[in-house]
This record gives structure tokens, sequence and C-alpha cells, in this order.
């Protein structure tokens, strides 16, 4: 079976705990090996074609700490031909000007060490006036706002993980 690795950063515990749900999601971690970025190695991205990032975009359009501790690392993986899909944290109504920046950041960093981005998200249901992560009208990825839409947080991410299956052609 192919393996997908998901790396993620946490500051409140919301971004491991949606980790956690998508690894359910996509049938447990013999499918799915869940790594926190603040315990990893360069090495561990090696072997991998279908990765998963997660990162919560932290204070006014930062990446959380561990993700800005490992930014400059990235530059050290080759990401050529390896599908990449992104989630993070928002905050939409405190933050609306940098929604899920923390995607964005990330996305455009791996898109140029070679990674295809793949699991691009609508913006329906959402309020907010920018982000760094939109791509052509779309999240580059998975938005989710346990501040303020908590209650769709389960269906958001059983219909991502259904649209991954397909990208990632599981």
């Amino acid at each position: 079976m192919t393996k997908i690795s998901l790396f993620y950063g946490t500051q409140t515990g919301y971004t491991q705990t949606a980790a956690e749900m998508i690894q359910k999601e996509f049938g447990g971690d013999s499918v799915v090996t869940l790594s926190d970025i603040s315990k990893l190695e360069l090495t561990d991205f090696e072997g991998y074609n279908y990765i998963i990032i997660g990162c919560p975009t932290w204070n006014v359009g930062e990446l959380q700490s561990d993700w800005e501790d490992f930014y400059d690392q990235l530059d050290n993986i080759d990401f050529s031909g390896k599908k990449v899909a992104y989630f993070g944290e928002g905050d939409q109504v405190g933050y609306p000007d940098t929604f899920q920046d923390a995607m964005g950041i990330l996305a455009e960093k791996v898109s140029e060490l070679g990674g295809e981005t793949v699991g691009y998200w609508s913006t329906d249901g959402y309020e907010f006036t920018d982000s760094k992560a939109l791509r052509e009208r779309k999240f580059v990825g998975l938005a989710l706002d346990e501040d303020n839409q908590s209650e769709l947080t389960n269906e958001r991410i059983k219909a991502w993980v259904s649209q991954l299956n397909q990208e990632f052609a599981l």
C-alpha cells in the first residue's frame, strides 16, 4: 500500500488534532505516518511521494514556530516528483487579511523546490479579505478555522481526504 507522510506543527493542539483526524479518515497509521515537525530530520522526507503538510497561521500571517525554525532546512529537500497537500488552522474573523497565510508561505517554498501542489480547496463558506494561500481564487489546501467554524471541521476533512484519494491516485 502507498504510504503518505503527514508533517505538522502545532501551537494550541488544533493542528495535531486535525492531523490525527486526517490520518484516521485515510484509514489509520498503516496509510498515513504522522510526524511532528519539531522532532524531524531532513531524511524523514525521503521515501515518500505523497506528503501532507499541516501548519497553523500564527500571530499576524506567520508560520507556527516549529515550521519557522524548520523553514530554511526545506531548501535541502528535493521535492521533485512528490505530490504535496496542505492544511492549516486559522482565524478568519480575528485575522481576515492574513487568513491561512502559513499554508501559502509553505506551498510557495515547496513548489519552488519541485513539489506539485494538490488538494486545492474552495473559498466558499469563508469570510476573509486576503490570504497568501490563494491561487486562482482557491486555497492551496484545506482551510480550517476552529475558532469560528469548528462545526464544519469533520465534514471538511472527510471531503478533502476523498479529494486527495483521487489526486494521490490511491
